[in-house]
Formats: structure tokens, sequence, C-alpha cells
């Protein structure tokens, strides 16, 4: 289904976009415009020692992830994309455990890429399943 490659693609670029501003916020030095509250503020998140994994900024890794997710999706690569958007999947849901238990803050972006990251996974489970059904038919 041809649908399916372009919602993918749709949603990795809206990840690219929301790694991008994360970015952008990592190495702002002015206050942070999503600082909305004590409870809301990207600054605090993306300026953390968590931020980082190995000195690479975690934007950077989603940027990297989201645009490998979304070439696979363009080459219909679906078999592909499982360890990856797994892997995104997991570790999206470390970040989020960071910042509501260990920082107690959150990051809209990072929110907000945590559910793309959530629909783009059972999404590529259902598109893998799918074609699994028809192949075996």
């Amino acid at each position: 289904m041809i649908l399916m490659r372009w919602i993918l693609i749709l949603l990795a670029l809206v990840g690219i976009t929301t790694s991008a501003l994360a970015l952008r916020e990592h190495y702002r030095t002015d206050t942070s415009p999503c600082s909305i509250n004590e409870r809301w503020d990207c600054g605090i998140v993306n300026h953390s020692p968590y931020s980082m994994v190995a000195g690479i900024p975690v934007a950077d890794i989603g940027i990297a992830g989201y645009l490998l997710l979304a070439v696979l999706a363009f080459r219909e690569a679906y078999r592909l994309m499982l360890v990856p958007v797994l892997a995104a999947f997991a570790f999206s849901l470390y970040l989020a455990r960071i910042e509501q238990h260990i920082l107690g803050v959150w990051c809209i972006y990072c929110v907000v890429s945590l559910g793309v990251i959530s629909l783009l996974t059972p999404l590529v489970l259902a598109k893998m399943l799918v074609n699994s059904i028809k192949r075996s038919t």
C-alpha cells in the first residue's frame, strides 16, 4: 500500500523537524522560548548531561534516526525499519523516564518526538504483519 509509505515518510519528517528544533535548543544560550513553567522547559532538558551520548547531542541522533527511517520507508524496506524503529522507541521511553524521574522537567519537543516514534512503531509492525500475511497466501 503506497499510502502507508507516505504516512511513514511524513511522520519521519515531523520527527526530523522536532529533533532539529530540539538541537536548536541544545545550542541556544538565551532563554528558551518553550520555557513554559517549572515542569515544561526545553532548555533545562537540552542542556542537561542527558542531552548528549558519547559527545553527540541526542537531537542529532534523532535527526539521523528519523532520516534513516524516512529513507527506508521511501524504499519500502519495512523489514529493515524494524530494528531502528524499536531501538528509537526504547530510547525515547528511556529519555522520557529521565525527564520524569531524574530531571522532573519535560521538553515539548521530546514529547512530540516520543509521540511520533510511538506512532511509527506500531505502523511499521502492522505493515510487516500485512506483508507477511500477503506472502503466505
